[in-house]
């Protein structure tokens, strides 16, 4: 089991990366920062980066105007 955002539970799965967390949570957002227990994943390695059992996600979505 991971928590995404301190709030939401996702089963968790072996090799489970980071872009599975965004797909499963319907995060499509172009302009996101993920960080797994507290470390910055970049998105070039979303597809790498694997997410452990247990972990604490957190994916926020960068809004920006003018």
């Amino acid at each position: 089991m991971i928590i995404v955002n301190n709030r939401d539970k996702l089963d968790w799965h072996e090799d489970m990366t980071v872009r599975d967390v965004l797909e499963k949570m319907k995060y499509t957002f172009s302009l996101i920062t993920v960080t797994v227990n507290g470390e910055l994943v970049q998105k070039i390695d979303y597809d790498t980066h694997i997410v452990p059992d247990n972990a604490r996600v957190s994916a926020f979505h960068l809004a920006h105007g003018g």
